[in-house]
């Protein structure tokens, strides 16, 4: 008997992206119900899943640190885009979204995604190892980046209050594009190595496991992870109400639902970080992480640089001072974690307890 063979186009990573966006379309500007929420719920959460598996479709076939790149920045593209569409249509009172939105991604990142990353990855390897002076030089870059751009304007004079004079904004736009152009250029061409997989002596790995797709299978797995994403960033878009809602029945403050949406876009790159240090590729889990909190500063306040033309209202992007001792002390341990190239469960369990006191001062300002 001939052996079935399945239509790669019937798939569930394949469907689930098309069944999501028409999801997406058909709950657009509209009250939902109960039922409805549920249903959108259960696509956000399948087109979360399909982009992970695309994401690691291309990074197989392109190699790293090009495939942790191609995640980081779709992602953060749409995330930008979000940002600057709710800010252009909710007016004055989303002033502060862009700072909100882009801190609570970089203490997810730097604190959830780094921490659950080095948890699970040392909790099978024991000890886990990666190349510090490609981490060191990313971590530094997001650190140059979260100060000069959101801790910066809390001191300035030009303007009362938080936020930058139009030149100081628009300085700081250049050098955010600047910066990361130099680590995009850094990590990708002079310096590819450093931030490769390594073993336990600090010996570059290879993946050796499976051949690399097609470039037929990589192109359409590249379509899909875009098309993921699309309905990923949309979906939580719709369902924001519904959250809203929540929150303010829990007596959260507003300002939670722009921790709890962050945490929805960036749920494709955490799954996919701790699927690597699932298979003693801490490297890879460090590049998403650090190159989405790079890429969300990076390239969100160039594009609120350009979006404050045509906004109403200050632009407030300077912390707040608990925010800023949470900045610090997240900084301060990476550095920590960071510098022996090894880290075991303990430094893991510290960067969640930084991620939980975070959430819980976001829920309890």
């Amino acid at each position: 008997m001939a052996a079935r063979t399945t239509n790669p186009m019937l798939t569930w990573t394949t469907l689930s992206p098309a069944v999501a966006l028409v999801a997406l379309v058909l709950s657009w500007g509209r009250d939902l119900g109960t039922l409805p929420v549920v249903v959108i719920a259960v696509a956000l959460a399948a087109a979360v899943l399909a982009a992970v598996h695309h994401a690691e479709v291309v990074a197989h076939r392109v190699g790293e640190p090009f495939g942790s790149l191609v995640l980081a920045v779709a992602v953060t593209i749409i995330e930008v885009a979000l940002i600057v569409t709710l800010m252009i249509s909710g007016g004055p009172e989303t002033s502060s979204l862009a700072r909100d939105t882009v801190f609570a991604a970089v203490m997810i990142t730097c604190n959830g995604i780094v921490g659950l990353s080095l948890f699970m990855g040392a909790r099978k390897f024991k000890l886990i190892s990666f190349n510090a002076e490609g981490t060191g030089a990313a971590l530094a870059t997001v650190t140059t980046l979260a100060v000069l751009t959101m801790v910066v304007p809390t001191f300035t004079t030009g303007e009362p209050g938080p936020e930058f004079t139009p030149g100081q904004l628009a300085f700081a736009a250049v050098i955010s594009l600047v910066l990361y152009g130099m680590f995009v250029s850094t990590q990708t061409i002079r310096h590819r190595d450093f931030f490769l997989p390594v073993g336990k002596e600090g010996q570059p790995l290879n993946d050796e496991h499976a051949d690399p797709p097609s470039n037929k299978a990589t192109y359409a797995s590249l379509g899909l992870l875009l098309a993921s994403l699309v309905a990923v960033v949309g979906l939580a878009k719709v369902e924001s109400p519904a959250i809203e809602s929540a929150v303010a029945a829990a007596g959260f403050p507003q300002s939670f639902v722009g921790v709890v949406i962050a945490l929805l876009v960036l749920l494709p790159e955490s799954i996919a970080a701790v699927r690597a240090a699932q298979r003693n590729r801490i490297q890879i889990s460090l590049n998403l992480a650090l190159g989405s909190a790079m890429a969300s500063i990076g390239l969100t306040i160039p594009a609120i640089a350009i979006a404050s033309i045509w906004l109403d209202g200050p632009l407030l992007l300077g912390l707040g001072s608990t925010q800023m001792v949470l900045l610090g002390l997240t900084v301060l341990v990476s550095v920590l974690t960071v510098v022996p190239g090894r880290a075991t469960r303990l430094q893991g369990g510290v960067h969640l307890v930084l991620l939980a006191a975070f959430v819980f001062l976001a829920v309890n300002p």
